[in-house]
């Protein structure tokens, strides 16, 4: 062992405390980056394998009914290779020990089994008998939250027709990785929403389909030109009521899991950077003291013919032990969290596999990363001892020039003890390494602020959505549309205190160039159960003539208020109709447009009828209501706001559980390494002046104070500005998170500020007795004797 590497081994152990501080966040920035990187990597490559494996169609179209003989027109189109027709419906379930009806939708398979789009992983049981008019397969989600096993069987209402269905297998799909009802609903239901599977020909016997069908799948080759296939397909499938093709991309499953993963591969690139951030800060705070403490040690390492390259090759390695350390238990922490992360997402991303997978070069890209951030933090450390040379290095720096601080020259330094203006003067003299020791404790009260953020958000959308926009209990939604005069039959049900019933017709609208599918949702003047509401909590009031389109949806037709828009309404006679839009509402989720009730079904040309109903329901006789409903045939679902909202809360809290723990825990380590690390630089740059006030007679808890009061003032002074900080990313987080699914609402309650500032006040605490017990080590006389 040569003399450098016996010096490395002494400051190792000297200086344990601090390089064990940057361990940490090294660990904290590697188990980030890998357990991100790594879950994004894995669902990226689930879903890749999952689509290419089991078929996933490229174009989808409803419609309501058409010949099988038309299929062979959509073969011959350019582009389009493989085709499958199939029934598809939505029926009312009765489950057992289930007091609420559950929906289930009904997709038809061959009766005998062999590949096919959107194919099936059977997960247990087996596939379907042909002819067997009562088995089924279920998804693996509906099993699992309501207890269904192969074997058992529950009733459904399937065209007016009480049936009872027995499971024999339970199955997963690419079509439904995400399993969620649509028409609004944005977050899974598993318990009141499934989806069934069942023989095609059992399908249309029972909706008198035989030799037809209203669902189309379909895959297209290589470079075929999407926007052409669907044009020509909704000529086609025009007379027999088609809904308008569409492509994967706005698949709702698809959506969502495309758009969860673009937001981990964002926050996999900008979380680590700022560990990295605060390593390199770290390090150069450790390695620059320690380089002014043994400037001498360096000269004269120079002068006897050590070369740059050898001394600068001793504090990179010195450097390397606390990263290589990090690296070594972050990367196993990382592959663990993200394992959990995965495992999360499993929850309610359903994958025939999904196999969590950290590759070898995300894990190489970390250990680069931090040992490049090492480096160049020696370097940037090294640089003014390199340049000076050996006779001047061996000199003792020179002293800083003393003068009178800012409290003195303004004259209130009466106003304060000697202790806190040395803390003051001390601050003043270092600003630099200040600031950065601020920015270090604000970084972390921004992580903490910005992952609490995502709980208000949510929340806050939860309650405008529930409480403010959807105020009903209850949602029916029929199985065709049906007279006006079927709300008076509705009204009687037992525990319906109101009723207010909605007209919605599938649309394509047209602006210029731009168009786009949605629902054209047609309420009641004055309406009650179901407002216009902004993200502001202000209520709209919806004009009797025009279009009131969400903010979003008119944003991505660039279309403005008092314009003409052509709506392509996609059912009964199919009118085309040129409307103006009256205004914009900024609503939280979803594409929707609105229109008054009776505009709509003159747009439609048709007497009174209704889609469904809004109904506010007696809670103490509600049990009785939903019973009825399980026997009304004409009812294909019941949506139930208290379910609903458990449903969600039961998702989000899953979800960011797990982050929310990994957040607090990093950014605790980052409060922590940065005081600690303070402490213990300026304990051993001022350890003499220390020594000498303990001699001269200040107490103990004196001394710990004029040392650990900087810190603690500098954490304060970082509180602030990491809530500033984290607002500030907050307010950039909506305009990030700005999808046709959702938009992030900028909304922090007080409690997550406070949060922030109890979660980092405790790690800088904790830090500050570590520091104590070493000033109550300090070895006055040891200290006295060190020469200047």
């Amino acid at each position: 062992m040569n003399k450098l590497d016996r010096k490395l081994l002494r400051d190792l152990v000297h200086m344990r405390g601090q390089l064990i501080a940057v361990g940490l966040v090294v660990l904290c920035g590697v188990a980030t980056f890998i357990s991100m990187g790594s879950t994004y990597y894995s669902l990226l490559i689930s879903q890749k394998n999952y689509y290419e494996q089991y078929r996933f169609a490229d174009i989808f179209v409803q419609l309501k009914r058409a010949p099988e003989t038309i299929t062979q027109q959509i073969e011959k189109i350019d582009g389009v290779v493989t085709v499958r027709t199939r029934i598809v419906t939505e029926v009312t379930l009765d489950i057992s020990g289930m007091n609420e009806p559950a929906t289930g939708r009904l997709v038809a398979i061959p009766d005998q089994r062999r590949p096919m789009l959107n194919d099936l992983f059977l997960r247990a049981g087996s596939y379907i008998e042909p002819n067997q008019a009562n088995e089924i397969i279920i998804s693996e989600a509906f099993s699992e939250a309501n207890n269904l096993k192969v074997g058992d069987s529950f009733k459904a209402i399937i065209n007016t027709r009480l049936q009872t269905l027995r499971i024999v297998g339970i199955a997963l799909s690419p079509e439904y990785i995400y399993e969620v009802r649509g028409g609004g609903s944005f977050f899974p239901d598993n318990k009141h929403f499934g989806v069934l599977w069942m023989s095609q020909s059992v399908l249309a016997r029972a909706f008198n389909m035989e030799g037809a069908f209203n669902d189309l799948v379909l895959t297209l080759a290589p470079g075929a030109s999407e926007a052409e296939v669907i044009t020509r397909i909704d000529k086609i499938l025009s007379p027999y009521g088609g809904l308008g093709a569409y492509t994967r991309a706005e698949q709702t499953s698809n959506q969502f899991i495309t758009d969860e993963i673009a937001q981990n591969k964002f926050s996999s690139t900008i979380i680590p950077l700022i560990f990295l951030g605060v390593v390199a800060f770290l390090l150069h705070i450790v390695l620059s003291r320690l380089v002014n403490l043994e400037r001498n040690q360096i000269a004269i390492l120079k002068a006897f013919g050590y070369k740059n390259s050898a001394i600068g090759l001793h504090y990179l390695k010195l450097a390397l032990v606390p990263v290589w350390g990090g690296v070594a238990f972050g990367t196993i922490l990382g592959m663990y969290l993200g394992w959990k992360l995965t495992s999360i997402y499993a929850i309610y991303y359903h994958f025939p596999l999904l196999q969590y997978e950290a590759s070898p070069q995300l894990i190489a890209v970390a250990v680069l990363l931090t040992i490049i951030t090492a480096a160049f933090s020696v370097a940037n450390a090294l640089q003014n001892v390199f340049a000076t040379a050996p006779a001047e290095a061996m000199r003792p720096e020179a002293p800083p020039q003393f003068r009178s601080g800012l409290i003195e020259r303004l004259g209130f330094h009466r106003f304060f003890s000697p202790a806190i203006r040395m803390i003051l003067r001390n601050i003043e003299r270092r600003p630099l390494k200040s600031l950065f020791a601020v920015l270090g404790v604000a970084v972390s009260v921004a992580i903490l602020v910005v992952g609490r953020y995502f709980f208000d958000a949510f929340d806050h959308m939860l309650k405008m959505q529930y409480e403010k926009v959807q105020r009903q209990n209850v949602t029916l939604v029929f199985n065709e549309v049906r007279p006006a005069r079927v709300r008076h039959d509705i009204e009687r049900l037992t525990g319906v205190m109101q009723c207010e019933p909605f007209r919605a017709a599938p649309i394509r609208l047209r602006f210029a160039h731009r168009t786009k599918r949605t629902l054209l949702l047609g309420i009641e003047q004055g309406s009650r159960l179901r407002r216009l509401i902004d993200k502001d909590l202000n209520e709209q009031i919806l004009p009797i003539e025009g279009v009131v389109l969400t903010k979003k949806l008119g944003e991505l037709l660039g279309v403005a208020v008092g314009q003409q828009l052509t709506i392509e309404l996609l059912e009964g006679k199919r009118p085309i109709k040129t409307v103006y839009v009256a205004g914009f509402v900024d609503e939280l989720m979803g594409l929707s447009a609105y229109i008054d009730m009776k505009a709509l079904m003159k747009m439609l040309d048709e007497e009174d009828t209704i889609s469904g109903a809004y109904l506010r329901v007696d809670p103490l006789v509600a049990n009785q209501l939903y019973k009825q409903l399980k026997e009304m045939p004409a009812v294909s679902g019941v949506s139930i706001r208290e379910v609903e909202i458990g449903s969600i809360r039961q998702t989000i809290e899953k979800s960011l559980n797990l982050s929310t723990f990994m957040l607090i825990f990093f950014a605790s380590v980052i409060a922590f390494g940065i005081v600690y690390n303070g402490s213990r630089i300026a304990l051993s740059e001022r350890g003499r002046e220390l020594a000498s006030l303990r001699v001269l007679g200040f107490r103990q808890s004196e001394v710990g104070f004029m040392l650990l009061g900087e810190q603690a003032f500098l954490t304060l002074v970082g509180i602030p500005l990491g809530c500033f900080i984290g607002f500030c990313i907050c307010l950039w987080i909506p305009h990030r998170l700005n999808t046709e699914l959702y938009r992030m609402p900028l909304v922090i309650n007080p409690e997550s500020y406070l949060f922030a500032f109890i979660v980092i006040t405790i790690a800088a605490f904790v830090s500050g007795l570590f520091v104590r017990w070493r000033i109550k080590k300090l070895d006055l006389i040891a200290v006295l004797k060190t020469r200047e």
